[in-house]
């Protein structure tokens, strides 16, 4: 197989982002009398974009989500984002080996996208990426596979050419979704059950071991 492109999740995928979520939530519900959680805990909440994660780590009968508390929530993740993330091992030379190799790479994240672009900016200056698409207001979250078709058109890969790398259940189902090969990223926030049952194609241990694949010393 020759590749094309590669699709990148970013948090739990390239960068360990769950200590500024977790700071962000926890300090916003401290003020309103809510309980805080352990830092593991919000490796079940994140995946499906801000306000399903907040809910997820709401108490029961909490009630909705209200737009004062995203707006605060937001407002702490803005003014640390990124001061707790850290790059994952072997994702600088995972990312120039993909470079050399002519694959074009993407970011495709429910994150939000002003959230992403400044991650982007922080720490991955050095890489082009033809696209680094977050959670737009009223547009598509994954597994829908949208935005991830509307890249691949753009760059002329066929989206069976096109590698899709992410920790969750909603990233393998977008590559599902979308035709693509879904590579689970076992460094990440979830377990390598979810990863299988949700239609990873391979699994990586280390970002490396994607290289490997790639040049076909992998599964194809």
């Amino acid at each position: 197989m020759i590749w094309q492109a590669a699709f990148f999740d970013m948090d739990g995928t390239l960068a360990d982002t769950l200590a500024d979520i977790a700071y962000a939530i926890n300090r916003s519900f401290a003020e309103r009398g809510y309980p805080t959680h352990p830092l593991h805990a919000f490796r079940s909440f994140v995946g499906d974009g801000l306000v399903l994660t907040i809910q997820r780590a709401m108490p029961p009968g909490a009630g909705p989500v209200t737009t004062e508390m995203t707006e605060s929530i937001k407002k702490y993740y803005w003014d640390e984002v990124g001061n707790r993330s850290a790059l994952y091992d072997g994702i600088p030379e995972l990312l120039d080996g993909l470079t050399a190799r002519g694959l074009s790479l993407t970011i495709v994240s429910n994150k939000p996208d002003w959230a992403l672009q400044e991650m982007v900016k922080r720490f991955f200056g050095r890489w082009r990426f033809v696209r680094v698409a977050g959670q737009a207001p009223g547009g598509p979250l994954k597994p829908d596979p949208s935005v991830a078709l509307e890249i691949a058109a753009a760059v002329s890969a066929e989206p069976s050419r096109c590698l899709f790398v992410g920790d969750s259940d909603v990233d393998m189902q977008t590559a599902v979704a979308a035709g693509m090969f879904g590579v689970g990223a076992l460094w990440g926030y979830r377990d390598r059950e979810e990863l299988l049952q949700n239609g990873a194609k391979a699994l990586v241990n280390h970002p490396l071991e994607l290289l490997e694949l790639v040049d076909g010393k992998g599964p194809s």
